[in-house]
Formats: C-alpha cells, sequence, structure tokens
C-alpha cells in the first residue's frame, strides 16, 4: 500500500521513493493520494510495473521544462545556499508567471475581480494542459480494471465535504485526478457529475486515514510517503515563519492520525481476543455484537518517509518546478527509500498484541 500526500513541486520526492520500491520488486496493491499525490498515483496505477517509473520521469521532465526555454546544466555547480536561494525564487517568479509546461498556463486575460458566469474559470491558471497530459501518460482502462486499487481525496466546495473516489465504488476519470489537485486560487474547481471540487489538502493533505478505516482489513504493509514534515526548527525571521506555518499546515498532523490509529488497532486486537473467550449466552448482547463489528487482529507496518526540505527552498518550495530542484527532490526521495528498504524489520509483522509498528529511517528512528 502507498499513501502519497500533496505538495505540488515536492512531489518528485515520492517518485523518486517508487523507483527505488520498483528496484526492490515492490509494487503496491492499493495506492491513495492527494493533490500531486494523485497525480503521481495514476501515472503508477495507470501503468503496467515495467512502465511506472518511465511514466513518472516522463511527467516530471515535461512539468520541469523551462516555460521560457531555458537549458539545464546537470553540470553546473552551485557554491552556496544564498546563490541557490536566489536561482530557485527566480525560476519560481518565472511558474508564477508562464506557468508550468505539461501542468498549467497563466489565464488570458487574467481574472478579474466581478463575478463570472463558469465556477471552473475561477482562477488563475487553467489546468487543461494537466489533462491532456494525464491521457497521455495513464490508461485509465487499466486503473478501472481493477488491478491496482486508486483512491484520491477532494473537498466539494458546496458542501465542504471530504470526498475520496475510488476504483472499488465509481469509474475514475482524469477529471477526478485533476480535482484532487484543484488548489484556489491558482486552480479552478474541477465540475464532476454537476457538482465542483477543489483540492482535497483544503481539508486533509494526507490520505492516510481513508486508507487506514477501510474495510475489510486485513495485515497490511503500508509506505505514507509525506511532502512536509511537521517536525522543524523554531523560525528566527519572517521568511522563515511563512515556510515553518506552510509546513505545518499541509503536514497534516500525519504523526496523530498514526498515533491514533495504533491505539484503535490495539484496542481492536483486545476486543478481538476477549470476544473469544466470552460464554455463549452473552454473545447475543446487543452490546457484544458493536464490539464485534470493530473486533479484529490485524496487523500493519507503517514505514514513514518524509522529505525535509533544505533551508534555501523558501516558501516557494511547492511551486518551484525547476529541473534542478526536481533532480533534487527525486534523488531524496531514492535515498530514502533505499535506506529504509535496508531495514529487513519493516518486514516483519508485528506482535499481535502490538498491532501497529511505524518505521522513519529518513529521521533515523523507529517511532
Amino acid at each position: 500500500m502507498l499513501v502519497l500526500q500533496g505538495g505540488g513541486a515536492l512531489g518528485s520526492y515520492q517518485a523518486g521513493v517508487y523507483q527505488a520500491l520498483a528496484e526492490a520488486n515492490l509494487h503496491p496493491d492499493w495506492v491513495a493520494g492527494i493533490s500531486i499525490g494523485a497525480v503521481n498515483s495514476a501515472l503508477i496505477a495507470g501503468n503496467p510495473p515495467e512502465k511506472r517509473v518511465e511514466r513518472l520521469r516522463e511527467f516530471w521532465e515535461a512539468v520541469s521544462t523551462s516555460p521560457l526555454g531555458l537549458p539545464y546544466f546537470p553540470s553546473l555547480v552551485i557554491p552556496d545556499d544564498t546563490t541557490h536561494s536566489l536561482l530557485n525564487k527566480t525560476r519560481a517568479l518565472g511558474i508564477l508567471l508562464f506557468g508550468a509546461p505539461d501542468f498549467f498556463t497563466p489565464r488570458l486575460p487574467p481574472p478579474m475581480p466581478w463575478e463570472v458566469t463558469r465556477a471552473d474559470a475561477v482562477s488563475f491558471y487553467d489546468v487543461s494542459p494537466l489533462k491532456i497530459t494525464l491521457e497521455r501518460l495513464v490508461d485509465f482502462d487499466r486503473i478501472n480494471a481493477g488491478g491496482t486499487r486508486l483512491s484520491v481525496g477532494a473537498v466539494n466546495v458546496r458542501t465542504g465535504n471530504f470526498v475520496y473516489f475510488d476504483t472499488t465504488t465509481q469509474r475514475i476519470a482524469p477529471a477526478h485526478i485533476i480535482a484532487s489537485g484543484s488548489l484556489p486560487p491558482g486552480f479552478p474547481a474541477t465540475e464532476i457529475d454537476g457538482e465542483y471540487f477543489w483540492d482535497g489538502g483544503i481539508l486533509s493533505n494526507t490520505p492516510l486515514q481513508w486508507v487506514l478505516d477501510s474495510r475489510p482489513r486485513r495485515d497490511t504493509l503500508a509506505f505514507q510517503i509525506d511532502l512536509w514534515s511537521s517536525q522543524g526548527e523554531l523560525p528566527r525571521n519572517l521568511a522563515d515563519a511563512d515556510v515553518r506555518a506552510k509546513e505545518i499546515r499541509f503536514a497534516s498532523r500525519t504523526r496523530v492520525a498514526t498515533d491514533l490509529y495504533k491505539y484503535t488497532q490495539k484496542l481492536r486486537i483486545a476486543f478481538a481476543t476477549l470476544l473469544d473467550q466470552l460464554p455463549n449466552e452473552l454473545r447475543s448482547l446487543p452490546e457484544v455484537a458493536l464490539l464485534a463489528a470493530e473486533a479484529n487482529k490485524k496487523v500493519c507496518n507503517i514505514v514513514q518517509l518524509i522529505y525535509r526540505a533544505k533551508k534555501y527552498e523558501g516558501s516557494a518550495m511547492d511551486y518551484e518546478f525547476s529541473r534542478r530542484t526536481m533532480e533534487e527532490h527525486w534523488l531524496a526521495g531514492y535515498r530514502d527509500a533505499v535506506r529504509s528498504l535496508g531495514h529487513r524489520e519493516i518486514f516483519e509483522p508485528p506482535d499481535r498484541l502490538e498491532g501497529v509498528r511505524t518505521f522513519d529511517y529518513s529521521n533515523a528512528q523507529q517511532l
């Protein structure tokens, strides 16, 4: 199982992680994502295992191409963080002005403050290039054939409710993937069956809860790939404060959700153990039936890989789509995944009394 958080340009970190998983012959039977995590999820679920890394690479190279046609020099050495920061800010400004190829383009003329008649035009950018890219790189017939389960999260604009589009309950199309990443006011709401949807990250940037609450429950090895770190240093200036606030906002408290799941699963295991020992005369009680509906003895290992941004990346890190930065993120994800896969204990099921174990070797600790 693969769980992919949202984070825009940071998403190539997830692609690097997947490359390491594929090289280890680990192919998920279920991929869940939000925002850019939904795009990566579709690229994975919508291609055969031997083509997935190639399609991820094709997507990320396309969107990280300079909209002005400026060349990328991989051998160029950046001497220090100050220069690196300036280079990233310049590239981010280019994205703001000209968009990202095969992903989004500025609206011309730009949006005005008065009302428009179309809800899908209320944005600074047009995402129709992403639809063309998805149709080119993703086999949606393959996705809907059910080989690899796919779930993507979005928010209903009218009701404010969180919605998951899932191949077990509906047919997935490019619009469902785009809806999951329709972050306002940059991107417009996406229409699906008469309703409009925004980026799922508005409510929760991580599909972890959806995955963990799903039924039927089963023994699971989950790789949770987060693009924002909930932990960080105390800011020393306004720019650092802006970055830290963004990290906390989009990290979506995944550690809290994981801790709650660990405690809840222990209760479920305890319920199941007690139910096995109940005398027959008590089994018909409604309270017992309530507990029995939740009880199970399933176990789960959650391997957490969390991207930790470099100081020079700044608050534009989620829309700085330069090729150099894309390659940096991809390599970081690949290295973190290789490091984690080197710890064989992640493949050993936890004790049934323990229920759930979590690992974070990108931070050199077991939780």
